[in-house]
């Protein structure tokens, strides 16, 4: 077992870069920084190599550096475990998607003011990733667009989203050639939902290859901020328009048909959810049967 405050200050500054940033962060010397990794680097040969202004880690470096993680997983699974029979107290962590995240979030916030002692840890991310950390158990919950074939979690539907195809208010033309002229406000996920929408709307459309891309953004708060100013329209999941601030400044087109995802709640398979986590989906699940289309 290794000292846990030589631990912390390695830890500490593969994060930082710095002795100096290490040593404020902890509140102790440089030289007190430094004598810790002396200690650890005795036992385990060297952990780093020092160049200007950098440091990169050797392959004993980054070993430690994983045991390092292991540990506050462990430490933070204890914790769970600790306080898993009560409702109002505790850490609940949840991993989503944007568009479901941005519409869930404020709502994990009004949980949290509900019980103070609750601690609502929340981030966003894609599939793959949310199922990597539902696995590895560094989220509790997560909510996935595709059902995952993994025998190590657990997945119930959850709710399901349509795809809006979304213009500027009061933009004339809606038309195939309007909507190209206009221009596609592009995501990661922009082109496969725009080619599952379009085909529906535009059957046969020899153009659906080839959108103009007239802006691009990878943060799902923001996509909407170019249809707002008239820059292009997009193909976007329901929740996330719906979280949109300025819905007076964009519309809705309808495409007369319906492109629908499924989402999915997962969990590790092996446990039940913590009576904490499971008062956040039991209310979540009612949050979602009042939502109106809209």
């Amino acid at each position: 077992m290794y000292n846990p405050h030589w631990l912390r200050s390695f830890q500490a500054l593969t994060e930082t870069g710095s002795f100096t940033r290490t040593a404020e962060q902890l509140g102790i010397t440089q030289a007190a920084v430094s004598q810790h990794i002396r200690h650890l680097e005795n036992q385990l040969g060297p952990l780093l190599v020092r160049k200007t202004r950098l440091l990169d880690l050797t392959p004993a470096g980054k070993a430690l550096l994983e045991y390092c993680q292991e540990l506050d997983r462990a430490s933070r699974r204890l914790n769970l475990r600790l306080t898993e029979g009560e409702s109002d107290k505790g850490e609940v962590s949840i991993i989503t998607p944007g568009s479901i995240g941005l519409m869930i979030f404020p709502h994990l916030l009004a949980l949290q003011s509900a019980s103070p002692e609750l601690v609502m840890r929340h981030r966003f991310a894609p599939d793959g990733e949310v199922l990597e950390a539902i696995v590895q158990n560094r989220y509790e919950i997560g909510v996935m667009s595709t059902r995952p074939d993994d025998s190590r979690v657990q997945a119930t539907r959850f709710t399901e989203e349509p795809l809006e195809l979304v213009v500027p208010d009061g933009h004339k033309g809606y038309d195939w050639d309007g909507l190209m002229t206009l221009g596609f406000i592009d995501h990661p996920d922009g082109q496969s939902m725009a080619m599952r929408l379009l085909s529906r709307r535009f059957p046969g459309h020899s153009g659906l290859h080839q959108l103009p891309v007239s802006g691009f953004s990878n943060q799902v708060g923001l996509i909407l901020e170019f249809v707002a100013r008239g820059l292009g329209f997009t193909v976007i999941p329901r929740y996330a328009r719906q979280a949109f601030a300025q819905q007076q400044a964009i519309r809705v087109l309808d495409c007369g048909v319906r492109v629908v995802d499924t989402l999915w709640l997962i969990q590790r398979a092996e446990w039940p959810l913590s009576r904490r986590a499971r008062r956040v989906v039991d209310e979540l699940h009612r949050l979602l049967a009042g939502q109106q289309p809209m």
